[in-house]
C-alpha cells in the first residue's frame, strides 16, 4: 500500500516561494509517475504539474515559468517549487502517484497566499 505524505504548505505573501514536499512510502517510487493538483474553495480539482519516472514534466498555463516539478528517487520525494505566487494559487494542493500498482493521493497541504 503505497502512502503519500505532502508537506510545505503554508501563508506566504504575494511575490514570495514555497516549496511542497510529497514523501511517499510502501511502493517503487522510481517507475511511477507523479503529479500536483490544486483545488480552491469552490472550484474543482485541477492538473498543476506531473512528471513522469523519465523525468518528462508537465505543467498547466497558469503555473508555467513560476512552478517546477522535480522527484528524488534516492529519496522517494517528489517537490514543487513554486515561485512568484499569487492570491489566486490559494488552494489545497495534492500530490497523486500513478503507476502499475495504482492510483494514490496524499492527504493535501493548504497553500495561501495574502498580504
Amino acid at each position: 500500500q503505497v502512502q503519500l505524505v505532502e508537506s510545505g504548505g503554508g501563508l506566504v505573501q504575494p511575490g514570495g516561494s514555497l516549496r511542497l514536499s510529497c514523501a511517499a512510502s510502501g511502493g517503487i517510487f522510481s517507475i511511477n509517475a507523479m503529479a500536483w493538483y490544486r483545488q480552491a474553495p469552490g472550484k474543482e480539482r485541477e492538473l498543476v504539474a506531473s512528471v513522469t519516472s523519465g523525468n518528462s514534466t508537465y505543467y498547466a498555463a497558469t503555473v508555467r515559468g513560476r512552478f517546477t516539478i522535480t522527484r528524488d528517487n534516492a529519496k522517494s520525494t517528489g517537490y514543487l517549487q513554486m515561485n512568484s505566487l499569487k492570491p489566486e494559487d490559494t488552494a489545497v494542493y495534492y500530490c497523486r502517484q500513478i503507476g502499475a500498482a495504482g492510483d494514490y493521493w496524499g492527504q493535501g497541504t493548504q497553500v495561501t497566499v495574502s498580504s
